[in-house]
């Protein structure tokens, strides 16, 4: 640069300056006039105080993992800059290192084109993979000149917004030898010349209204690094106004306390070698964020891939990734599992691609013993928009009973699970879908009867995880009339609990919310709902309960007994939902508000099966040619409760939902 451009940067620079020291010279503004509305209100809200206040980033080390690292690296620089801090600091271990110069300027160039992308200025720490020399005859100081050739000093300090940082350099190595290793105390000592520049840096720095420290061992946690810390320490803490040191190497999170007013940090990796054993205890890839108050210091660790671009989110990404969430697979073709439970045959699915950008589908079979096979164990594909792929795989299991007598199942019985994965391929973005877990469809029309009706026997659901579900196309129930009625016994009554279900702005639902009855139907735009009313259940006790829809109302029985009713005409809003029996569904399919306590005889008929004001439930439902769906809880036949309706629907079973003997069952109270 020229003398004459570099006195007009000067002077620019110094403008800027002044003019920024002007303007905090100004007189404060009172909040009566910061604060503006036309309302009456006796709420005087506060407002943020006026001062200087600033953020920077730290980030961790680089290196020590795959090379795929630097990938994490980038995506952090880019998550980095939707928050756009005053400065980004790092703590050493910059690029893989332990080579020789070629490779290492190699690694250089790439670490800085990434860091390079960052909007704001960025300053490096050295540490060992920076400067550890391998192979051949090591130059004196290793790595040390050409560290300091391309990415600056090792030590050294600046100021800002009245705040200076300091930066150390924690790999001299031996004073007598010269070796450079992390694993001995003797090459862990500070210098005399460093040591006296940060003495002197910190005489500098004394009306800061913070220092912040960085280097990449941190030495204060003793061990290997030996004692020598204790002496730098003590220099901080005669300086008055250091306020936190942050370091690294160790590649997990680490936060040593408050010393003598100073806070010390230890950071875990972006993009380098991680375990990921634990990462909500600090096992993970992340970033600091620092933000400084004249009497304070906040610190805030966002793991790598938490920050998003508004920007990117537009209503029509927005739309699609949620229509997308609720798309499920639609088999066009399932094995048959036979009397044996033995299974060889083709599944077949359709995946239509309904959004307007492309999605990467992938579906992952796990198999849960060497009984099962499933070819091939996963399927991938790009689909475009509007495009309706069809995916195949082969299925095939060795079967047996138990008992051929009893026809007790084979009780280690499990299906494969089938996980759906999608990223939706948005411009400049790749938008991961929450992963569906689903168990692999069968055919298991051919399931055998129970020999001994359980007369006795209920379904319990724990209230948090089980439930029985029965996908949309295996339902036979038309749009116009219906009842739907079920035998119950809460543990208790919570806020939300659903008792058989298919609602989701559309269809039908059974609720038991705090004691009360609720029966919903959909129609055109809206719910009609009935409901017990003043009439409140309570737990441990057995309750009938129907809803029938004839066409022209709605009714709700309680224990055989009208409690409410209410107009209704027109045809039912219908949905592809599961349905599920002790809970409630939700958009994507899913489950929620969870029912606790036991569940016998559900019967779901296509037409109204209760037109007068009272009967006497039945013990024990009969099926017709009316009859959906009709479930005894008799037993649990491998991963299904059998429908005892000529349908064969035969829910699944979720969870740890189990059958048992209830003596109680056989009879109940109004």
């Amino acid at each position: 640069m020229n003398p004459v451009m570099r006195f007009l940067l000067m002077f620019l620079v110094v403008v800027v300056a002044s003019s920024g020291s002007l303007a905090h010279e100004e007189k404060p503004k009172k909040d009566a006039d910061r604060f503006e509305t036309n309302r009456e209100s006796k709420v005087k809200l506060p407002l943020p105080l006026e001062e200087d206040a600033f953020v920077f980033a730290v980030f961790g080390d680089r290196t020590g993992g795959p090379a795929a690292g630097i990938k994490i690296l980038d995506q952090a620089v880019s998550e980095v800059n939707l928050i756009e801090p005053d400065l980004v600091m790092t703590v050493g271990d910059l690029i893989q290192g332990y080579n020789q110069t070629p490779t290492w300027l190699k690694q250089m160039r790439e670490y800085k084109g990434v860091m390079g992308k960052l909007v704001m200025p960025w300053f490096p720490v050295a540490g060992n993979h920076d400067v550890y020399w391998r192979g051949g005859q090591a130059p004196p100081g290793e790595h040390d000149g050409n560290y300091e050739k391309h990415f600056g000093p090792l030590w050294y300090a600046f100021e800002h917004k009245n705040c200076w940082f300091v930066v150390l350099y924690s790999d001299e190595g031996n004073p007598t030898t010269g070796t450079k290793t992390f694993r001995s105390p003797l090459a862990q000592t500070m210098s005399p010349a460093q040591f006296s520049w940060l003495e002197s840096t910190l005489v500098k720095a004394k009306k800061a209204q913070h220092v912040f420290v960085f280097l990449h061992h941190p030495r204060w946690i003793g061990g290997r690094y030996g004692n020598d810390w204790d002496r730098v320490h003590g220099l901080l803490a005669r300086a008055g106004n250091v306020s936190a040191v942050f370091a690294g190497h160790i590649h997990h999170m680490r936060y040593d306390g408050k010393k003598d007013g100073i806070e010390y940090f230890t950071l875990a990796t972006v993009g380098g070698g991680n375990s990921e054993v634990v990462p909500e205890a600090g096992y993970l890839h992340h970033f600091d964020l620092v933000t400084v108050r004249k009497d304070r210091v906040a610190v805030a660790t966002l793991p790598v891939g938490v920050v998003m671009d508004p920007r990117k989110i537009s209503a029509e990404v927005a739309e699609d990734a949620a229509t997308l969430a609720r798309t499920r697979l639609k088999f066009s073709e399932v094995p048959v599992l036979s009397a044996n439970l033995s299974v060889d045959g083709t599944c077949k699915f359709d995946f239509e691609n309904t959004a307007r950008r492309p999605v990467e589908l992938t579906v992952t079979f796990n198999a849960p013993s060497d009984l099962w096979s499933v070819e091939p164990d996963h399927l991938h594909q790009v689909i475009k928009p509007g495009e309706k792929k069809p995916f195949s795989f082969r299925v095939s299991r060795e079967g047996f009973f138990v008992s051929d007598k009893e026809r007790i199942w084979d009780k280690g019985f499990r299906l494969p699970s089938v996980d759906i994965g999608m990223d939706y391929l948005a411009d400049g973005a790749r938008i991961g879908i929450p992963t569906r877990v689903e168990n692999l469809r069968l055919d298991v029309s051919a399931l055998p009867e129970i020999p001994e009706p359980g007369s006795e026997r209920v379904l319990v659901l724990d209230g948090k995880r089980d439930a029985l579900r029965v996908d949309s196309d295996r339902l036979k129930i038309p749009d116009g009339p219906l009842t739907v009625e079920a035998w119950f016994k809460a543990d208790e009554f919570r806020d939300r609990q659903g008792l058989v279900n298919k609602t989701e702005k559309s269809e039908f639902g059974f609720f038991v919310n705090r004691g009360i009855l609720t029966f919903m139907v959909h129609f055109g735009r809206r719910f009609i709902e009935v409901n017990s009313g003043d009439r409140v259940m309570t737990p441990g006790r057995w309750h009938h309960a129907a809803g029938v829809f004839d066409g022209k109302e709605i009714r709700l029985y309680l224990d055989g007994e009208v409690v409410d009713r209410s107009k209704a005409e027109g045809k039912r809003t219908k949905n592809d939902l599961p349905l599920y029996v002790g809970a409630d569904v939700k958009g994507d399919g899913g489950m929620e508000s969870l029912f606790v306590g036991s569940i016998d005889e559900v019967r779901i008929s296509r037409i109204p099966r209760y037109r007068s004001t009272r009967f006497t439930p039945e013990r024990r439902l009969k099926s017709d040619a009316k009859t959906s769906l009709l479930l005894h809880m008799d037993a649990i036949q491998g991963n299904w409760i059998q429908d005892a309706s000529k349908e064969g629907a035969h829910p699944d079973v979720l969870g740890s939902a189990r059958v048992v003997r209830d003596s109680t069952r056989g009879s109940w109270q109004k």
